[in-house]
């Protein structure tokens, strides 16, 4: 099985060469991995002790964040190395202040662990989620070196509980200690002899907390807003937009933000084109044209959680793609969501659909049935909000629980 992974890698190398001819995302993928060893053996000082943090992209850094910054603050000997493997999180993240160094993830080969570990020689090391790297993790359990997962979460369907998943749950049993999302998760390795398991939440739901107890505010939304009902739009695709974009004419009375996933200007061009004269573009507003429009179009990075302080209610993309985006900050403001379909993979997306905090839908209608059911029915709304807001109470705190497991490592 590892003869068979390794050819994995080296076929998904060879895939990713060949997009970044024509795909700009690969092509950053490649080009930010060229001479990175280098750079490691440049940035690294061998008089420092790190603690080394994976996360695979944005997402996976909101989650890794809380801890990042706790270990700087209670642990300030330390070093931190920050490592992504996507573009979209290094890209945004390369300045992150709690990080002394921001890297990509050199490819999961034998060699690459083994150059990496010797510049590097980390205390600890954190994987954020599930990113499981082979090659990495055997290196890392041979050099005895303290490896932990958290906010990871496991499904039965996943290849470490099926029949040929032998190989694979050997490597999960080299892992220090698993800090998982729930408890389905914490059964799942237990039914597969791993008992060094924590239940204790999604961390990120630490870092969306703090950020809405002292939001920034935007003076132009809140004048766009007025006194208006408003629907936010957030992390929109081109699947979500089709359904989305043709209910705008039948609330007039109701604002929307519309806050693309991808917000180069040809998207935003394009998003400006199909909904005609409705629209104004955030960069291009001022107090005397931002009330206008019934539509604002959202053409910044790294704002958008901010925003949904002013939402009536809340429409997260990619429900019809990969999966949903993140639910847990506009819940955290206490405001109702409505999704697509695809929504398996998020344990709070599940859990507030089956207390009806949340909706998802598949078609137009339903998408119109559920917007007119929250617009104009007062005491649906404040169930769902309240459901909201108690969710997420109930939620906070995993940060803490890790952090106290993790001071026998770092004293």
């Amino acid at each position: 099985m590892g003869f068979l992974y390794n050819l994995f890698i080296n076929f998904y190398l060879l895939l990713i060469n060949v997009a970044s001819v024509f795909n700009i995302k690969a092509k950053k993928w490649i080009i930010g991995r060229r001479h990175i060893f280098e750079r490691f053996a440049s940035k690294i000082s061998i008089e420092d002790e790190y603690i080394w943090v994976h996360c695979a992209s944005l997402g996976e850094f909101e989650q890794g964040h809380p801890i990042i910054k706790s270990i700087k603050k209670q642990f300030p000997k330390y070093k931190i190395l920050l490592t992504f493997f996507s573009p979209s999180g290094y890209e945004i993240r390369k300045d992150y202040e709690f990080a002394d160094v921001v890297e990509y993830l050199p490819s999961d080969t034998k060699m690459n662990a083994k150059r990496m570990l010797e510049i590097i020689k980390p205390k600890i090391v954190i994987f954020v989620k599930y990113e499981f790297w082979f090659n990495y993790l055997k290196e890392l359990n041979y050099h005895n070196i303290p490896v932990f997962f958290i906010s990871s979460i496991f499904r039965p369907n996943q290849y470490f509980f099926k029949f040929y998943g032998a190989w694979f749950r050997n490597r999960l049993k080299t892992i220090t200690h698993f800090f998982v999302q729930n408890e389905q998760s914490k059964e799942l390795l237990i039914k597969i002899n791993i008992e060094n398991v924590t239940s204790c939440g999604d961390t990120r739901f630490d870092q969306v907390y703090i950020l809405s107890q002292n939001p920034l505010k935007f003076p132009l939304v809140e004048s766009f807003k007025g006194k208006s009902k408003l629907i936010i739009v957030g992390s929109s695709w081109p699947q979500d937009e089709e359904i989305v974009f043709p209910l705008i004419d039948q609330f007039p009375d109701t604002k929307f933000i519309i806050a693309p996933h991808e917000v180069h200007p040809a998207r935003i061009n394009k998003i400006v084109k199909k909904l005609d004269n409705q629209t104004i573009v955030y960069s291009k507003a001022n107090t005397e044209s931002i009330n206008r429009p019934q539509v604002l179009i959202i053409d910044s990075i790294g704002i958008l959680a901010q925003l949904y302080q002013y939402a009536t209610l809340v429409y997260i993309g990619g429900g019809f793609g990969v999966g949903i985006h993140n639910i847990q900050e506009p819940i955290t403001y206490g405001k109702p969501v409505i999704f697509g379909p695809r929504f398996e993979k998020f344990q709070e997306a599940r859990d507030l659909i089956k207390q009806k905090g949340v909706f998802s839908i598949k078609t137009k209608e339903q998408l119109n049935k559920a917007i007119s059911l929250l617009i104009n029915d007062q005491n649906e709304y404040q169930h769902s909000v309240q459901i909201c807001k108690d969710y997420v109470e109930a939620n906070i705190g995993a940060s803490k629980i890790i952090l106290n497991q993790l001071k026998e490592y770092l004293t």
